[in-house]
């Protein structure tokens, strides 16, 4: 009996890379992405909204976080299942979508043009 090998598909997010992304703008680095990793996710978040907040002494006037919130984290998923995965059908898989649903998403938050070098 003859096995087959799987092959490999490789998509163009490929090489999408949030980490890499950042580091090209020099807005990160192995150091911090170290420390960045022993905070939770939540601690992430209150950590960037108190930091938002600090310069207008503790307002954010006109950002409604509370209705805002799912679309902040459902773009930040949709980055990371590009950065994770190797094709976008493998995305599709990850986040449990069709494939005509995740292009409808990849759309509207602009992903393509996020990873655009």
């Amino acid at each position: 009996m003859a096995r087959t090998r799987r092959i490999k598909r490789i998509g163009r997010n490929r090489y999408f890379s949030v980490s890499r992304k950042l580091r090209k703008e020099g807005k990160s680095s192995e150091e911090f992405e170290a420390q960045l990793s022993s905070l939770t996710l939540e601690d992430i978040i209150a950590l960037k909204l108190e930091l938002a907040a600090r310069p207008s002494n503790g307002k954010l006037h006109g950002i409604f976080l509370w209705k805002k919130l799912p679309d902040v984290i459902k773009d930040a998923i949709i980055k990371a299942a590009l950065s994770i995965t190797t094709t976008k059908a493998d995305a599709c898989k990850l986040l449990g979508l069709s494939a005509r649903g995740f292009k409808e998403i990849n759309k509207k938050y602009e992903t393509n043009i996020y990873f655009e070098e």
